[in-house]
């Protein structure tokens, strides 16, 4: 393959993963005159139109899509050798880039993190910060982090974290006008803090269990967040209860800064777990990373 051959494939695979040619220009250090002159250059030789273009939006084509899944593998290969390049080092290196919740960096990550950074410094670990249902591949992601119980059954799952539990929790401040709810279903009378799921766009509805019995109840509230963190501050606030990780909120309990109730029905989820597909080869940094935070029962 000329040179040329390979810098048109390169460009036109980022453009199909990106959906965008400003965000594939970005990555790629070119101007996006430039990107879209190349790609249609590489339409022009092939004879074929790869990329629907619209006002909104940027899309394969039939004809693209097969040209994705003929050459992305090899793009992989040629990144996971570059990358393997890493172990003649004394110590590995290179970027691991990883799409989390926002709870499990406070849960996961926060207090091991400085550990492993120092331990390997010439590894850069990218977090970014999204609660919906990401997908790794499309958007170039080393690695995914979800519940257990959430990991499709073709990825690699590696279990970082216990299992962990929730809470229902409320200040003070909040309860001395309202009556405390001794069982789920008295949540309906109460203002509780919803949390919208950022991949259908629903509502999440609260889980409980008790007596081997597991079900959901959807509450009401004036207050609706896309994050925990603002849930658990909203719940400090006193504007409403909220539903959050128990170990997130138990220093506030512990205070008396909230309180926690419906403890007996509360739910407990399998721990996060990294995800990131089984035909990919890991590099020696990600593999060090997975060894770093893979959960050892204590």
């Amino acid at each position: 393959m000329r040179r040329d051959e390979f810098t048109e494939m390169r460009a036109f695979l980022e453009v199909a993963q990106q959906r965008s040619f400003t965000r594939a220009a970005s990555k790629l250090g070119v101007t996006r005159s430039a990107l879209s002159h190349t790609i249609s250059a590489l339409e022009a030789r092939l004879g074929v139109r790869l990329l629907s273009r619209t006002t909104r939006d940027v899309a394969p084509t039939a004809a693209g899509a097969r040209l994705v899944e003929s050459i992305q593998p090899h793009f992989e290969s040629i990144a996971a050798g570059i990358s393997a390049l890493g172990a003649l080092r004394d110590k590995p290196s290179g970027t691991v880039r990883l799409v989390c919740p926002d709870d499990a960096v406070e849960l996961v990550f926060r207090e091991r993190l400085p550990a492993f950074l120092r331990e390997c410094p010439d590894i850069t670990v990218e977090l970014i910060v999204d609660n919906g249902f990401t997908n790794i591949v499309e958007r170039q992601f080393d690695a995914g982090v979800r519940l257990g119980e959430a990991i499709a059954r073709d990825m690699v799952a590696v279990r970082i974290g216990p299992d962990i539990s929730y809470a229902v929790v409320g200040s003070p401040e909040y309860f001395a006008t309202r009556t405390v709810p001794s069982t789920p279903h008295d949540l309906t009378d109460h203002n509780c803090v919803n949390l919208r799921l950022p991949t259908s766009g629903a509502l999440y509805a609260w889980e409980f269990e008790k007596d081997g019995r597991e079900f959901s109840v959807r509450v009401e509230g004036q207050l609706v967040m896309s994050n925990i963190g603002p849930a658990i501050n909203a719940a400090l606030d006193g504007a409403g209860l909220s539903y959050v990780p128990r170990d997130l909120v138990q220093q506030y309990c512990d205070s008396g800064q909230l309180n926690e109730v419906l403890a007996d029905w509360a739910p407990t989820f399998q721990g996060y777990h990294l995800y990131y597909p089984s035909r990919r080869h890991p590099s020696p940094a990600f593999s060090a990373f997975v060894e770093a935070f893979r959960y050892r029962h204590r």
